[in-house]
C-alpha cells in the first residue's frame, strides 16, 4: 500500500488542484521511494481530484507515462471528465455497499429476536427438524393452537436459509375476504377492477428470493386453493387483469390450527393442494403440555419488556412461580407474552406475587376453581363443592335465596349442604319473607 499524503498524490489531496509533472522539469516531485516499492520508473504523470456528488474530495485519478509526448491540457480536461464519471460510479458502489450492510446489520438484528424459548423434548426436536429443513426448498405445514407461535417456526426456517436476505412476507389468509384473495396473492394491474386505480404487486411478487408465510391456510377458498396449488406447481403466475406470466422463487411456508386432514375428507380443502403443502409437518405443543417452559418463557418476555420499558426487572415469588406453572394457558404462549408485558408496563414493585396475577390470569377477576393433586376423590369432590358455593354466595352479594335459586337448591336444601360440608351457616343473614 502506498501512503497517499506523499508526492504529487499528496498535493493533490491537499490542494483539490489538478498536476500535469514531467521527470525531465521536475524530477524532485516525483517521489523515487514509490517507484522503488512498484518497481516501475515514472516519466510523466497526471493526477487529478475525485470528487464527490456534494463536492468533497475522497481521492484522486492518476495516469502515467505518457507513449508520446507530455500531458497536455487536452489530456487533463479528459481525465477530470473521466475522473468525474469514475466518482459518481465509486460514490454508488460505497452506497450500494453501505446499504447492504445496513441491510445485514438489520437482518442479523431480526434473526437473534427469533428463538425458539424452551428445553422440553418436543420443542428440543423441533429446533432439530427446523434446522435441517430450513435451508432446503421442501414445503413445511406448521400446525398447531392458535398462540402457540406459528409464525415464529416460520421465521426461524426463513432466517436459517440461505433465503434470510431476502424478504419474509407473512399473510393471514382468514383475514382476506374472498373476492380480494387472488388480487393479495398474486397483484393487479391497474384498471383491472372498480377500485384498482394502479398496479400492485402481491405477495408473491413481493416475497420473490424469499419466504411467503400462509398463515390460517385453511380459510382460503376453494377457487384460491386451486390458483394456489398452481403457482406452487408452476413457480408462475398472472397478475388479475394481466397477461404477463411472472416467474416467483418465493418458498411457502403454510400453517393452520385445523385439521386439514378432516377438512379434506369433508371437500373443504383440496386434497392436491393437502399433499403438495405437507411434505414437511412441524407440529407445536400446547403451552399446557409443556410445563417445565413456562418459566422459560416467562423470564423471557419479562426481561424483555422491561428492557423495552427501562425498568429493572421485577423478581418472581416462588408463589407467582407456582401459580404461572399451574396455569392451564388456553391462549398458550401468546397469553403469557402479553401477561408479562402488561407486568413489565403495569406493575409498579419489585416483586410479583401470586395475587398480583390473579386478575389477569382470571378475566372474570377470581381465581380459577381448581383443586391439588394427590387429595381423594371424595376430598377433592367436596373441597371444590365449599369453594364453589362461597363463590355463588359472594356473587349474589350475600343474598342466600339469590345464591340457592343460581345453585338449583332450595335454600334450605343449601343450609343443610353447607352444613353437610363443614362451611359456616348463618342462617339469620337472608331470612325468609
Amino acid at each position: 500500500r502506498v501512503a497517499d499524503d506523499r508526492g504529487v498524490v499528496g498535493q493533490v489531496l491537499r490542494t483539490g488542484q489538478p498536476r500535469r509533472v514531467d521527470a525531465a522539469e521536475a524530477e524532485a516531485e516525483i517521489d523515487r521511494q514509490v517507484d522503488r516499492r512498484l518497481n516501475y520508473r515514472t516519466r510523466s504523470l497526471l493526477c487529478v481530484p475525485l470528487r464527490g456528488r456534494s463536492g468533497d474530495l475522497f481521492g484522486v485519478f492518476e495516469v502515467i507515462n505518457k507513449q508520446s509526448g507530455r500531458f497536455t491540457a487536452e489530456d487533463e480536461a479528459a481525465l477530470i471528465e473521466l475522473a468525474s464519471h469514475a466518482a459518481v460510479a465509486l460514490e454508488n458502489a460505497q452506497d450500494r455497499q453501505q446499504l447492504l450492510s445496513s441491510r445485514r446489520q438489520i437482518v442479523d438484528s431480526a434473526a437473534a429476536g427469533v428463538q425458539l424459548i424452551g428445553k422440553s423434548p418436543a420443542i428440543e426436536a423441533l429446533r432439530s427438524i427446523t434446522r435441517r429443513v430450513a435451508d432446503t426448498d421442501l414445503a413445511v405445514l406448521i400446525l398447531g393452537e392458535n398462540g402457540t407461535g406459528k409464525e415464529i417456526v416460520a421465521q426461524s426456517i426463513h432466517y436459517l436459509s440461505r433465503r434470510r436476505d431476502q424478504p419474509f412476507i407473512a399473510v393471514n389468509c382468514a383475514a382476506i375476504p374472498e373476492s380480494l384473495a387472488e388480487s393479495e396473492l398474486f397483484g393487479h394491474e391497474k384498471g383491472a377492477f372498480t377500485d384498482a386505480h394502479e398496479t400492485r404487486p402481491g405477495k408473491f411478487e413481493l416475497a420473490d428470493g424469499g419466504t411467503l408465510f400462509l398463515d390460517e391456510i385453511g380459510e382460503l377458498s376453494l377457487a384460491g386453493q386451486a390458483k394456489l396449488l398452481r403457482v406452487l406447481e408452476e413457480h408462475v403466475f398472472v397478475r388479475v387483469g394481466g397477461s404477463r406470466p411472472i416467474a416467483t422463487d418465493a418458498r411457502v411456508v403454510a400453517a393452520t390450527n385445523q385439521n386439514l386432514a378432516e377438512m379434506v375428507r369433508k371437500k373443504r380443502f383440496r386434497e392436491d393442494l393437502y399433499f403438495r403443502l405437507n411434505v414437511v409437518t412441524l407440529e407445536l405443543p400446547p403451552l399446557r403440555e409443556r410445563p417445565g417452559d413456562v418459566l422459560l418463557l416467562a423470564e423471557h418476555f419479562l426481561n424483555d419488556f422491561c428492557r423495552r420499558a427501562r425498568r429493572p426487572v421485577p423478581e418472581l415469588t416462588p408463589a407467582a412461580r407456582k401459580r404461572l406453572a399451574e396455569h392451564p394457558w388456553p391462549g398458550n404462549v401468546r397469553e403469557l407474552r402479553n401477561l408479562m408485558e402488561r407486568l413489565a408496563y403495569l406493575s409498579t414493585d419489585d416483586r410479583i406475587d401470586a395475587p398480583d396475577l390473579a386478575f389477569i390470569l382470571s378475566p372474570r377477576g377470581t381465581e380459577p376453581l381448581a383443586t391439588e393433586f394427590g387429595q381423594t376423590l371424595a376430598n377433592a369432590t367436596a373441597n371444590f363443592q365449599c369453594e364453589y358455593i362461597r363463590r355463588t354466595i359472594e356473587k349474589c352479594g350475600g343474598n342466600m335465596s339469590q345464591a340457592a335459586a343460581q345453585l338449583g337448591l332450595h335454600r334450605s336444601n343449601l343450609y343443610r349442604k353447607m352444613r353437610h360440608l363443614g362451611m359456616t351457616v348463618d342462617e339469620e343473614a337472608d331470612p325468609p319473607r
